[in-house]
């Protein structure tokens, strides 16, 4: 007999057996295997999978600046749509100031450990986020992420090797110190002025005249347009907004915007609310733009302030933190309980309001955690805990206390153990530690904007939209109610005496108990001396001469690097 024949006959036999279904499967899955391990085929995104990180802080955005925490004065149509499809964080603790918050982002620290507990970093002062910290774009290198940075940098300009580029960025188009002009640039600092607008190292004075925004939002656009998707990509949007500009502009945005908002009477809120639609705007952009590339479904979105919100005035500005005690730079609640929230295909149990405990040093190892490159780093050299499980399972959390700061310049130390806030010293002499509004409350909230969003198509397109009942229902958990009324509160002084709340029942601290628990006060006294101990002095060093944007035909330079002016 033919012996193809005989073959034939074999093979038609085998396949009836069930072992043939198993052979096949062991030979696919050898073949899979040997295949990853040959770059050539293959790359490090396709093989793990990394998701992109899309990082997006806005600045001096207060708690009740966005409209999924109950205002509906303000309407943030776009952000409350991505937050609703996502982990609102209800518990989420930041930095009371600028430089110190950003550090913390950055490194995983307490300002604390890195000598930037102090108050915000001047662009003519001779310092920077320590060289010798390991900050979250060199983590993300090396796992092979395309870094980029659009916006405010405030971690260091004054040699280049502090600057964003020099710092695991592979570009940055934005500014290097606290704050600018939204249409000119510049910025004012201590008496001094200066252009601060750059293109990775080099000037960026063609884009005189633009507004801030819209450059921000622009640069991030075209990232992701120009963005090779065999590789993951890290995008930090640092957004000037909502942070005040110069004192002869302070609340710039197009009277385009600014007329939308004709019913609010304050002039300076409506001004505000102008700026906060442009940054709500951005977020839009940002999604669509993802969504067009087609790397929204593989990508993280995290959204934050960098601290609270300056209200009443404060820095020139009109946000709004109610109902929570205190303002921007300070320890209340209205100085570091931030608004946030998490966004992910990958999350297990989106659609919620969270309630784990959690703080700005958590995003490295959370982040990390989620792309799969934990391995990356010890834990131990770090404050930060990975919420990536918390959040995504809603499980319980793995942290129990957040350092708010010790400044022993200013004398000011909080520190939250479990449900107990511990309170010591002021800022300002106290004049900024009262409740502020506007609350928004009376404002109808028209969850129509959000279907009408470009976030809220993007996410229609991959079904991960929202209706309005779990849209309602999310917006009133997330809304913070203080029952009791401010005249009725019980007096605390922290200047002169260590205060205590149980910030779970009384968030917006109007009641101290610190003489009905004196145990639960010793215990965070304890607890505030263990963590003096770790503590760096902070680095804070007085303003060069050199520094001065005068010297350099009125802009702000790496002033460092030059020996002679």
């Amino acid at each position: 007999m033919n012996r193809y024949i005989v073959l034939e006959r074999n093979v038609k036999q085998f396949r009836r057996n069930e072992c043939f279904k198993i052979t096949i499967y062991i030979f696919c899955y050898v073949f899979m295997l040997f295949e990853s391990s040959m770059p050539i085929f293959l790359n490090d995104a396709q093989i793990h999978g990394r998701p992109n990180i899309i990082l997006i802080v806005a600045d001096d955005l207060g708690w009740n600046d966005v409209s999924f925490h109950g205002s509906g004065q303000i309407p943030t149509p776009n952000i409350d749509s991505l937050a609703y499809s996502g982990v609102i964080l209800n518990k989420y603790y930041v930095n009371p100031i600028c430089t110190p918050s950003r550090s913390a982002l950055m490194t995983g620290k307490y300002p604390i450990h890195t000598g930037m507990q102090h108050g915000v970093l001047d662009g003519a002062e001779p310092r920077g986020l320590p060289l010798t910290e390991k900050i979250l774009p060199e983590y993300l290198k090396e796992l092979g992420y395309r870094n980029h940075i659009v916006g405010k940098w405030h971690l260091g300009s004054y040699k280049k090797t502090y600057t964003p580029t020099f710092r695991g960025f592979d570009s940055h188009l934005g500014f290097w110190i606290g704050h600018q002009d939204y249409n000119d640039h510049t910025s004012e600092s201590n008496g001094t002025w200066g252009l601060d607008m750059r293109k990775d190292m080099d000037l960026a004075k063609d884009l005189h005249g633009k507004y801030s925004t819209d450059i921000f939002t622009n640069r991030a656009v075209k990232v992701i347009d120009d963005h090779d998707k065999e590789k993951p990509l890290f995008l930090y949007v640092a957004h000037a907004a909502v942070h005040s500009g110069n004192s002869y502009n302070p609340l710039p945005a197009p009277d385009g915007y600014i007329s939308k908002f004709s019913y609010i009477k304050n002039y300076t809120r409506q001004r505000f609310a102008g700026m906060l639609a442009k940054l709500d705007e951005s977020v839009g952009d940002i999604v669509q733009a993802l969504s067009k590339k087609q790397m929204l479904e593989n990508s993280v979105i995290i959204f934050t302030t960098d601290n609270g919100g300056p209200a009443a005035g404060f820095n020139m500005n009109a946000a709004s933190n109610y109902p929570l005690r205190g303002v921007k730079d300070t320890l209340w609640e209205g100085g570091v309980r931030g608004a946030a929230f998490l966004w992910s295909t990958s999350l297990k149990t989106p659609n919620r309001v969270s309630s784990q405990m959690m703080h700005i040093t958590d995003w490295i190892p959370t982040i990390l955690d989620a792309v799969g490159g934990h391995q990356n780093f010890s834990t131990e050299t770090i404050d930060g805990i990975s919420m990536w499980k918390s959040l995504s399972e809603d499980t319980a959390s793995s942290r129990n206390e957040i350092l708010h700061n010790i400044d022993d310049i200013i004398g000011i130390v909080s520190i939250t153990k479990g449900s107990w806030k511990y309170v010591k010293g002021e800022s300002y002499s106290g004049n900024w530690s009262q409740w502020y509004g506007p609350s928004g409350r009376r404002y109808r909230y028209s969850f129509r904007l959000c279907k009408d969003s470009k976030t809220y198509k993007a996410l229609r397109l991959i079904n991960k939209h929202v209706n309005r009942r779990i849209a309602e229902k999310m917006r009133t958990d997330a809304t913070v109610d203080c029952s009791i009324n401010t005249t009725d509160y019980s007096d605390c002084k922290p200047s002169e005496k260590a205060c205590l709340f149980n910030i779970n029942l009384d968030p917006c601290e109007k009641y101290n108990v610190a003489e009905l628990y004196p145990n639960i006060l010793a215990e965070l006294e304890e607890t505030i001396q263990r963590f003096n101990a770790t503590s760096l002095p902070p680095g804070n060093l007085p303003r060069d001469p050199r520094g001065n944007p005068a010297n350099w035909d009125y802009a702000w330079v790496n002033f460092g690097d030059f020996s002679e002016l």
